[in-house]
């Protein structure tokens, strides 16, 4: 098999734990006896997880069972998690896709966390992300949708990256892995799978190496998209004022790394329309340009961003367990729980919070009158008004600043820290609350 990915990525660093994703399907199963037999030469220690979705009846429990036998027959650790995808669709207004894929990801994580596992490897391989690709440029996707299957994300690793569907139905063949078929692959009810069925056999008609080929593409793609980024990141830390930019400046960027700016400077996942309005704006000179959640002002040669109106950020619970959008902020916020939590890694986006010390339901909310707060390692209660005051953030992005609470106050700030009186320490029962940019999440497996 074509192991150049691993090296490549350093997917499997000597030493660590590694959490394998299995169905119990041909991908997984190739993937779990590889990293398996091939331990010894890696150095790691491979454990194996099953999400089972609750979809498919007697199926579902089939493959389950599969799985848990094949492991212990062999002495691998297996840890089983479940999940009522359809409900949790049904009350998220979310695809059965996404749901399955948010449920099961929650899992992985939730379980490498209370394992102090370093690696989740999943396995996608060449055939995926060639349709990926094609699925990606059907729905008008940029740079980093046509860059397909990230080879890593987080600790999230596809070591069968370079592997194709055809090699690894080889390897199971040559090495006598059993594995189950899911009877939904065979349907043509889901847009990935006509793309498998239909697509696909015509571009390998065309080159047989089509898999191949696509992700020597992507990858080149997914180069230079972090090099256009790495452009925009360092302008926008140099150049950026208060929420505001440079025109002129902005102007004379290669226009993708321009692009790339704005999106960082709104803090969102914008559209193409969007981005393009505000560099018509900034080349007009004056103006202003309503993009999701704020509106960008053209004044004195600056885009400002941030203006009078705006969504307000509405107050919701936290879904515990879960994935909670925060549509008017262009946030999500991951929760997850952790027995034992070995390390605690809070910042100004990811709270680590101690959960014995969280009173009752917890709530994202926008700041509010009066609001103060002690933050960990500032040894000082301050009011909101301040600290939003003394880092020159305009009126939309202070109105815009998620402000986590429990039922008796705030225990965290988004952009700015932890509050002293829930920050966990190793060892304690956590909740994980990570705050990530909406819509920015891959949507694959």
């Amino acid at each position: 098999m074509n192991t150049d990915v691993i090296e490549k990525f350093d997917m499997l660093p000597r030493g660590a734990g590694v959490l394998c994703a299995v169905s119990g399907g041909a991908d997984s199963m190739c993937l779990l006896h590889f990293l398996w037999t091939s331990a010894e030469r890696y150095g790691i220690s491979v454990s194996a997880a099953h999400f089972d979705h609750q979809l498919r009846g007697l199926e579902s429990a089939r493959d389950r069972t599969f799985v848990r036998d094949w492991c212990r027959e062999r002495g691998i650790a297996c840890f089983v998690g479940f999940g009522k995808v359809r409900e949790y669709a049904e009350k998220n207004g979310l695809g059965l896709e996404e749901a399955a894929r948010m449920l099961r990801y929650d899992f992985l994580e939730k379980t490498a966390d209370e394992q102090g596992l370093d690696r989740i490897a999943t396995a996608h391989n060449a055939d995926d992300n060639a349709e990926t690709m094609l699925l990606n440029l059907a729905r008008g996707s940029g740079t980093a949708g046509l860059a397909g299957v990230p080879p890593v994300r987080g600790r999230v690793v596809r070591p069968l990256l370079g592997v194709t569907r055809s090699e690894i139905l080889s390897y199971l063949a040559e090495n006598g892995v059993e594995h189950v078929e899911d009877s939904t692959n065979a349907s043509d009810d889901y847009a990935r799978n006509r793309i498998r069925h239909t697509v696909m056999p015509v571009m390998r008609e065309i080159n047989p190496s089509f898999s191949e080929n696509a992700l020597r593409a992507a990858l080149l793609l997914r180069e230079d998209g972090e090099y256009l980024t790495k452009l925009a990141e360092d302008f926008v830390s140099a150049e950026g004022e208060g929420g505001a930019l440079p025109a002129e400046k902005l102007l004379a960027l290669p226009r993708p790394a321009a692009a790339r700016a704005v999106r960082l400077m709104s803090g969102r996942a914008l559209s193409k329309e969007h981005t393009d309005a505000v560099l018509r704006l900034a080349a007009s000179g004056a103006g202003c340009a309503d993009i999701p959640g704020m509106r960008v002002t053209a004044e004195r040669g600056w885009l400002i961003f941030g203006g009078s109106e705006y969504a307000p950020l509405e107050e919701r619970p936290l879904l515990v367990p879960g994935r909670t959008p925060i549509p008017e902020a262009g946030l999500a916020a991951e929760t997850a729980i952790i027995e034992n939590c070995k390390e605690i890694n809070s910042s100004f986006s990811t709270f680590f919070f101690k959960y014995e010390n969280i009173c009752g339901n917890i709530f994202c909310t926008r700041r509010r009158d009066g609001d103060r707060v002690r933050l960990a390692g500032r040894g000082c209660t301050k009011t909101l008004k301040d600290l939003f005051r003394e880092s020159g953030m305009t009126q939309a992005m202070r109105d815009l600043t998620p402000v986590l609470r429990d039922e008796i106050g705030i225990i965290a700030v988004y952009g700015f820290g932890i509050a002293e009186r829930c920050a966990a320490r190793p060892g304690d029962r956590v909740l994980r609350v990570n705050m990530e940019k909406y819509g920015e999440t891959d949507n694959v497996g």
